[in-house]
């Protein structure tokens, strides 16, 4: 295979180059098959090649210094050839109708050439030829033309010092599909020949260890397939299809854009994949799969050629409205605008470009330049309806301006100006080889400079220009800067479909700021709602995602956040728990601020409560004005009216001691309350232990000889209540010293809400003061049960008796209610217990007494009180 000229091989390496035979077989015949040996006039052995077959003509091609090759699918198909075996295979052709836009792609290409050659700045006095070949959208034909381009077109040269026939191209452009062009590079690669694509975007061509010749000035999958996940994303469609050609365009491509997909937590509901030698069955299963679908939005990874076949399939049989995403393969092409059922459509598109002068070299056909070139007169007769009908017959002066095809349509040269670059690229490569820059600023080129593909390929490399406004360069992987239109179907009023462009993707940019959407998108039906496509609708805030069973993530059911935990996003998939002083809203949406609770003034139950304590302080303030009033009646007298005043008095504290746990909590009403109810209730207690013991020793002194009465007397009761009171008041004292109360925010006995409470601080000191006042009232009352028999006319002792009854039976009920009552209802409690138990007290002993001196003073006389009973006892 004949690279460059090459020095005369070693004897030793001449039988190898015999047995080389280069099995590669392109439509049934092997390129390179025979070779012969012979002596050159320097003596060196050189070997003679003869190419087996028969060369297939390029469709464009002329000479120049340096050559270039272009590889375009003008033809959808290649004719198929039955192999017999038994004689020489029929060459190679390409049937089926000719694709006309890229039969602008290879003209493209000549008019770019052409505008070189006649440039005073880029290889000045340099003629650059070309062969333009035609690949009929196939690997065998792509194949073939790969190793023309490599060996040449004449069917005998050798490999001696200089060798024959024409000149091997120095750079390739095209092929526009992936599959062919990998298929090239398997073949040219090794040699170091290297291939610009406009249009191969396959990711995998980016892999340098595969592929080091490939280059390409269209972006690789690799970021269209990130910018239509970012897309969906955008829009918020989490449900979705897909469809891809069974090529390496649409399998690699589908595959980029599924793993981008998945990390954008986009679900794929099927993966469909078919081609345009498929059978029609394929092609219906898939379009059935679409049609029955629950994903409105389908993303499509085909090429222009397979998705003129589904979309076909889809028309024939109604089907709901999808919105398609296309890929840059068909989404920009402008023949793909017939197809009504895709309006609304968008996808990522190749930057619209302007070529100035393209569309007058395009239109420059004139009969002469038509009769020349079979392919331009296929093309002539196939626009103008000459093909096959007698009656009209081309003679030429048909008007190729009025023509409406591909072909003529240079309103969106996207793919086109993928050419016209990646041409130019090959040209500054060269030029940085045979050219250099004087002094006076004149470029000087040697194109006599033997330049091999190599150099070529390093200087492909390292190219960066401008033309016409955009920005030729690649990066290590021969990829170029991706940028994209964001191209829409939009239907205008007449009904006609057109590309309209609504925003822009730049891969280069931050993530946040790639995508950038300028215009109104029309949808879908002509609507300007952006479609829905969810397997299951968003979950609210305060609610989580729980995905489905057997079903991807997408698919999922809504649940409530649990008690005390909150979502304040859509979609959220877990919930979160608000702080220890949040609780959430009904909605479970946000976190708000516990309401603080404690037993206030302003309330029902602390006004209730207030009213009975001041209530009950004020009778008994009442009730000593009273006794102060009579204080010289028997009755009064007769009740030890010392300690009778002070138990009004200690009532009256214990009455008002019941508001310190009315209110919010501090730190000295916590330890206020606990002190000045223990305190006041044992001086109460003490006092009400007095006066039983007076009455105990009253009856005693009646007997004879008894001087009990001097044991007792006013001194000895009131160190008595004193040195009760004092016990209490040691305990209060040291439990205030060791562990005093305090106030705490209590969150245990409500989830929704913070309980101000007084945390007791040492629990023996608290019970410790509840069980002296209980002993105190243990001991009182039995004492005054043993005296329960005296005179009924003066029988303290029985409402005593009945008092600490009452008084013990409330206390004993207050612990379990204490304990079991959450909340407020504990201080409560508390405070209905002291209430109570002083009601109790204050009713028995002083409203009997007080019915008597002011409703019964006939009662309140000493003869009264010292009238006989059954048992005749005296005072």
């Amino acid at each position: 295979m004949r690279l460059s000229p090459a020095p005369a091989l070693d004897p030793s390496l001449a039988g190898s180059l015999v047995l080389l035979h280069l099995a590669v077989v392109a439509g049934g015949r092997t390129l390179l098959a025979s070779a012969s040996t012979s002596t050159s006039a320097s003596g060196r052995e050189s070997v003679r090649c003869r190419l087996q077959g028969t060369p297939r003509p390029p469709v464009f091609s002329q000479d120049g210094d340096f050559v270039i090759g272009g590889v375009f699918s003008i033809h959808y198909y290649m004719h198929t050839v039955d192999h017999s075996y038994t004689s020489m295979p029929e060459p190679l052709q390409c049937t089926g109708s000719m694709d006309s836009r890229e039969l602008r792609f290879s003209r493209a290409m000549v008019f770019a050439v052409e505008e070189i050659n006649n440039s005073s700045y880029l290889l000045p006095g340099v003629t650059l030829g070309y062969q333009v070949h035609d690949s009929c959208n196939s690997v065998p034909m792509a194949v073939k033309v790969a190793f023309q381009l490599a060996n040449g077109l004449d069917p005998m040269f050798d490999t001696g010092e200089q060798c024959s026939g024409s000149a091997t191209v120095t750079a390739i452009v095209g092929e526009s599909a992936s599959t062919p062009t990998i298929s090239m590079l398997r073949i040219i690669g090794p040699f170091g020949i290297p291939q610009v694509s406009h249009s191969s975007t396959c990711a995998c061509l980016s892999d340098k260890k595969q592929y080091p010749t490939f280059f390409r000035t269209i972006p690789s999958d690799q970021f269209q397939a990130a910018a239509l996940a970012h897309l969906i994303k955008h829009f918020g469609w989490t449900w979705i299809g897909a469809v891809r050609s069974d090529s390496d365009y649409g399998n690699n491509g589908m595959a980029a854009f599924l793993q981008a997909a998945q990390e954008e937590g986009i679900c794929v509901e099927y993966s469909e994949a078919f081609s345009l030698t498929n059978p029609l069955s394929r092609v219906q299963r898939v379009a059935d799969v679409i049609r029955s679908s629950t994903a409105r939005v389908v993303v499509a990874f085909v090429s222009s050629w397979d998705m003129r076949i589904l979309l076909r399939e889809m028309e024939r049989l109604p089907s709901p409205p999808r919105q398609w995403i296309g890929s840059e393969s068909w989404v920009s092409e402008p023949d793909m605008l017939r197809f009504g059922l895709c309006a609304g459509t968008i996808g990522f598109g190749i930057q619209r470009s302007v070529i100035p002068g393209l569309r007058d070299f395009l239109l420059d056909l004139s009969p002469q330049k038509v009769s020349n070139s079979p392919t331009l007169t296929e093309f002539w007769e196939g626009a103008f309806g000459c093909v096959g009908v007698k009656e009209k017959v081309c003679d030429g002066s048909e008007d190729i301006q009025q023509l409406q095809a591909p072909y003529t349509d240079t309103s969106q040269l996207r793919v086109t100006n993928m050419v016209y670059k990646a041409v130019y690229a090959i040209a500054h490569a060269i030029h940085s080889i045979v050219c250099e820059e004087r002094e006076n600023s004149t470029v000087n080129c040697d194109k006599n400079l033997n330049v091999k593909s190599t150099q070529v390929l390093e200087r492909l490399r390292r190219v960066n220009f401008s033309r016409n406004g955009y920005q030729v360069s690649f990066d290590a992987n021969g990829d170029p800067v991706a940028t994209y239109e964001l191209v829409n179907w939009q239907r205008r009023k007449s009904g006609k479909m057109e590309f309209v462009t609504v925003g822009r993707y730049d891969a280069s940019m931050p993530p946040d700021q790639r995508l950038d959407i300028e215009r109104e998108i029309t949808w879908v039906k002509n609507s300007t709602q952006v479609p829905v496509s969810v397997c299951s609708e968003s979950c609210p805030p305060g609610t989580r995602k729980a995905v489905q069973k057997g079903k991807p993530v997408c698919c999922y059911d809504c649940i409530q956040c649990a008690e005390g935990e909150i979502s304040d996003n859509t979609d959220s998939s877990d919930c979160l728990i608000c702080p220890k002083e949040y609780w959430p809203n009904a909605e479970r949406d946000r976190c708000i601020l516990k309401p603080v609770e404690f037993l206030s003034f302003h309330e029902v139950l602390g006004i209730i409560l207030t009213a009975c304590s001041v209530g009950g302080a004020c009778l008994a303030i009442a009730t000593a004005t009273i006794f102060y009033h009579h204080r010289t009646s028997a009755i009064v007298r007769a009740n030890n009216s010392e300690l009778s005043f002070l138990l009004l008095f200690s009532l009256t504290l214990c009455f008002l001691c019941s508001l310190t746990f009315i209110g919010r909590p501090s730190e000295w009403s916590c330890m206020l309350r606990h002190t000045a109810f223990g305190i006041t209730f044992v001086l109460c207690i003490s006092c009400v232990l007095g006066k039983t013991i007076v009455v105990l020793m009253a009856f005693r002194a009646t007997l004879p000889a008894s001087n009990v009465m001097k044991w007792f007397g006013p001194p000895q009761q009131r160190l008595t209540v004193v040195s009760f009171t004092f016990v209490q008041a040691l305990i209060c004292t040291l439990w205030l010293v060791l562990s005093p109360p305090f106030p705490i925010k209590n969150f245990t006995t409500y989830k929704e809400k913070i309980i101000l409470e007084c945390d007791v601080g040492s629990a023996i000191g608290f019970w410790a003061v509840l069980g002296y006042i209980g002993l105190l009232s243990l001991l009182c009352f039995v004492l005054a049960f043993l005296a329960r028999k005296l005179p009924d006319n003066f029988n303290e002792a029985k409402f005593i008796t009945f008092s600490m009854l009452i008084f013990c039976a409330v206390w004993i009920t207050f612990i379990p209610a204490y304990v079991s009552s959450p909340g407020k209802l504990t201080v409560a409690v508390e405070i209905f217990a002291i209430i109570t138990s002083s009601f109790g007290l204050f009713f028995l002993l002083f409203v009997p007494k007080c019915f008597i001196i002011l409703f019964r003073p006939e009662k309140n006389t000493k003869k009264h009180l010292m009238a006989k009973t059954s048992n005749d006892i005296r005072y």
